[in-house]
This record gives C-alpha cells, structure tokens and sequence, in this order.
C-alpha cells in the first residue's frame, strides 16, 4: 500500500512519457491490497491461508505485467485470481449462484460482502476481453474504451466490503421504512456505478449528471443510516469519517463531470480536483473499510482517536493532492502515510477499558 502512494507520485522523477507508474499506483492498492483484504476477512482466519497468499502474489505479478505491457500474461493470470475468488465466495455463501441477492432474508450487510467477491471475479474476467480488444483486435472504438480507465474498477469491490462492514454495524431491529431504505441503498450503489461506468464509455453528459446525483444522494442516506442506526463501538467514528470522504467523493466528481463538458474545458486547470477526488476516494473512503476489516479480530484500537482521524484527514485532503504537484510535499505525504498505515494495520496501544465497558454494554443488550 506504501508503494501504491509512492508510484503515485514517481512522476517527479521518471517522465511519464517514458515509464507511466499510474498503473501500479491503482493496481497496488486496489487489486494487491485491497483484493488480498477482501480475500483474507472472507476467510476469517487469524492470518494469510495458502490461497490468499497466492492471490497476492499472482495480483502482484498481474500489476507488474500490466505496468510492463506484457500483455500476453495479463490475458492467463485474471482467470488464476478469478478462480480462487469464486472458490472463496462459493465457500462462504454456499452457492455457485448468488440467489441470495435477491432474498429478502439476506441482510444488507451480506448482500455488499457477495457482490464485492462477485464484482472482484467478474471484473478480472472482463479484464481478459477488455485487454484483447484494446491490445489486440480493437473490435470496438471509444475514446473512454482505455485500459487505464477499465482498470479503475477494480476499487469498486473494496467500497462494496467496506459498505458490508459498515451495514454490519448498523442495529438489525429497525422500522420497516429503514429495512426498505437499506435494500434500496444497496441496489442503487451496485446497478448506479455499473450504469455510471456505462455512460462515461458512451461519453454521454447529463446521463452522467444524473446517475452521479443520484449516487451522492444514496451515500448521503448511508451516512444518515449509519449516524442514527449504526452501533456506538470504536469503530464508528472512524467508518462515520470514511462515509464523509465518499460524500467529498461524490461531489467533486459531479463538480469535475460538469467542468469536463463545458466550453471552457482545460485539463491541466481541473487536475487538481481530479487528484482530490482520486485520492480521497482510495486512501480516504477505500482504506477506512479496509482498515477496520483488517483488524476486525483486533479491536478495541484507538480508532476513536481524533489524532488518527486528523492524521488520515491532513494526508489524504492536503498532502496528497499537494504532493502531486510538489516533490517535497509528496516525501512528506508518503512518510505520514506510511505512519497512518502503522497505526491502523499494526499498532494495538493500549485498550481503553470504557470502550471495552460500552461495547460490552452494547453487545449484552441486543
């Protein structure tokens, strides 16, 4: 994940023109990290299984192949990571076919967690047709059709387990309207950005506009599900403050949809709120959920710490961005990155036995 934000910002050193990190950038945190995250808590066992540690090597090993345009590798090794996806989703859920989609006794929480292994598996099969079309038979022509920008999706399943997660944590008694209001926010996430990727491949404006609007809403509901019905253990504030960046999200991507359509388009002059929005929405929103399924087996951890929160929040909001544009800003976000990740991933500190008392509280009642 360091080396993730670290490509991000090589372009200080090695011009892109020459050698282009930006592939490594997204595939080391959202396929390598996030995807092994995803494989390791499906699994839930205390440590890396056999499997997963080959899902990180081969995703490894996909990354690098992509970076270095061998392509012919890129074509073999997606069915490898899919295969043993499928295997982890069939183990846990039960079923080749994801019936329970569609159940209403499925929990919401369920539902984001098969669609996210799902959504894992069905994009690197895709990857394989998509890489021969653009590399090879250039059977269909767009100007969005691009590898770069198909391989951006791979961080959609990681905001689907980090929804999981934060539906997982949300009180199971609720109002029928609140059930409804759940199920709902789950079908829009998961056909809206599908639908979404869809008009930004046809390059079409207001479509854009309005499946995005419609997003924003829907996340705004999550954050409002997860104030009033989201238990009160450690982990709220932080998850609380990764809903917040995928709201930032949202709306700096409308803001950068209606600029890119406009007459007065220039690219250069929107990079900066591109920068913001790609990364507030991996190491903001994407590594809030991937830090507390991390830990899941962990907690308490001083998540609720407002020092970790202003940490995560300097870094992604102002360092990040910055440091896009200037190199010594950028050692400085990636230093403060790698000590957020400490805290998050390794440091246990010392247990505030009031939380330990409240979430013990919590836990008897329901």
């Amino acid at each position: 994940m360091t080396t993730a934000l670290t490509c991000g910002f090589l372009h200080h050193i090695v011009n892109p023109g020459i050698m282009n990190f930006e592939r490594l950038h997204i595939f080391l945190f959202n396929l390598c990290g996030g995807g092994t995250i995803l494989v390791y808590f499906t699994e839930g066992k205390p440590s890396l299984s056999p499997k997963a540690t080959v899902f990180l090597l081969l995703s490894m090993a996909f990354a690098f192949c992509a970076f270095m345009e061998w392509y012919a590798l890129t074509l073999a090794i997606p069915l490898a990571l899919a295969i043993i996806t499928e295997s982890v989703r069939v183990q846990h859920f039960g079923s080749c076919l994801p019936r329970r989609l569609f159940s209403s006794d499925e929990s919401t929480s369920r539902k984001f967690h098969q669609a996210a292994l799902l959504c894992l598996s069905l994009g690197l099969l895709i990857s394989i047709p998509a890489t021969l079309n653009s590399v090879y038979g250039h059977w269909v022509t767009l100007e969005k059709l691009k590898l770069d920008t198909f391989f951006l999706g791979f961080s959609f399943p990681i905001s689907l387990i980090s929804m999981s997660v934060i539906f997982s944590l949300m009180k199971e008694e609720c109002q029928p309207v609140t059930a409804v209001l759940k199920e709902v926010s789950f079908w829009i996430i998961n056909l809206g950005v599908i639908i979404f990727f869809l008009f930004i491949l046809a390059n079409w404006f207001l479509p854009q506009v309005a499946i995005a609007t419609i997003l924003f809403f829907t996340v705004s509901l999550v954050l409002h599900l997860y104030w009033r019905q989201g238990v009160h253990l450690q982990q709220k504030a932080f998850l609380t403050s990764g809903i917040i960046f995928l709201v930032i999200t949202a709306i700096t991507g409308i803001i950068y949809i209606l600029l890119a359509f406009s007459d007065s388009y220039n690219p250069q002059e929107t990079l900066p709120l591109l920068r913001m929005h790609a990364f507030t929405a991996l190491y903001g929103w994407n590594l809030s959920g991937l830090a507390v399924i991390g830990r899941h087996k962990d907690f308490p951890i001083q998540l609720h710490s407002w020092k970790v929160l202003l940490l995560h929040w300097l870094t992604v909001l102002i360092l990040c961005p910055l440091g896009y544009f200037y190199p010594f800003v950028a050692i400085a976000a990636v230093l403060c990155y790698s000590w957020l990740l400490y805290i998050l991933l390794f440091n246990s500190g010392q247990i505030d036995q009031k939380i330990v008392q409240a979430e013990n509280r919590i836990l008897t009642t329901e």
